[in-house]
């Protein structure tokens, strides 16, 4: 299953900014997967926290192996030690065996989240040990897709809208300028920004400073 985007988002963002539009030329199509269930969709988001994407999948695989079904009732059955013995650590255990038993209990209502606002459902999840705006905004993108999302905490986004302004650095009234000019489709532009950040179009660098290395302090 992939973002679901089309002519009517492209041409959009097209007619809304000719940087943008001409990256969109140079890059075509992108496909971006996505998982349809909203509870395992938050586990595996608190996994992918700061590792790397191939750790994440690890990981990830070695929970599906060892539950089969991933719901909150197989998660809460689980004892704190085995989740973190799948390569996770042990505060991230503790935030997915809090997160289980709260949607197990009814005390979080997960089903409800595709009821609310985007800025609703940011404070809904944020509300959640573990989980703050970024991840709770990539769980909109990749979850439920949204199709309004462009985050600020996103190191990647941020990079691809320097290179692609020319940009050496992108405050919040930069950035607010943009995902106001990308809107009501934020979510396909930050998915073209995530590509220029890998390097999809190669002419473009990013104009950042570079950071200087301190001084090596000498030691007695």
């Amino acid at each position: 299953m992939y973002f679901e985007y089309g002519e009517k988002e492209i041409e959009y963002l097209k007619s809304r900014d000719k940087l943008l539009g001409a990256a969109i030329d140079r890059i075509g199509p992108i496909t971006r997967s996505t998982d349809s269930d909203l509870f395992s969709s938050v586990i595996h988001h608190i996994i992918g926290q700061q590792i790397s994407t191939s750790a994440q999948a690890t990981i990830w695989q070695r929970l599906c192996d060892r539950l089969t079904t991933i719901n909150a009732e197989t998660v809460c059955a689980l004892e704190l030690n085995e989740l973190q013995k799948l390569g996770m650590s042990f505060r991230k255990a503790e935030y997915i065996k809090d997160f289980s038993e709260k949607v197990k209990t009814k005390e979080f209502d997960i089903e409800a989240l595709n009821h609310l606002s985007d800025a609703e459902v940011i404070k809904a999840l944020s509300a959640l040990k573990g989980i703050g705006v970024w991840t709770a905004e990539m769980i909109m993108i990749f979850c439920m897709q949204r199709p309004d999302i462009v985050s600020f905490g996103d190191l990647a986004i941020l990079r691809g809208m320097r290179m692609l302004y020319r940009h050496r650095e992108i405050d919040p009234v930069k950035f607010k300028k943009y995902a106001k000019r990308y809107s009501p489709y934020g979510t396909v532009a930050s998915m073209y920004l995530w590509s220029i950040a890998g390097g999809a179009v190669p002419e473009l660098a990013d104009p950042a400073p570079k950071k200087k290395k301190g001084k090596k302090l000498s030691g007695k």
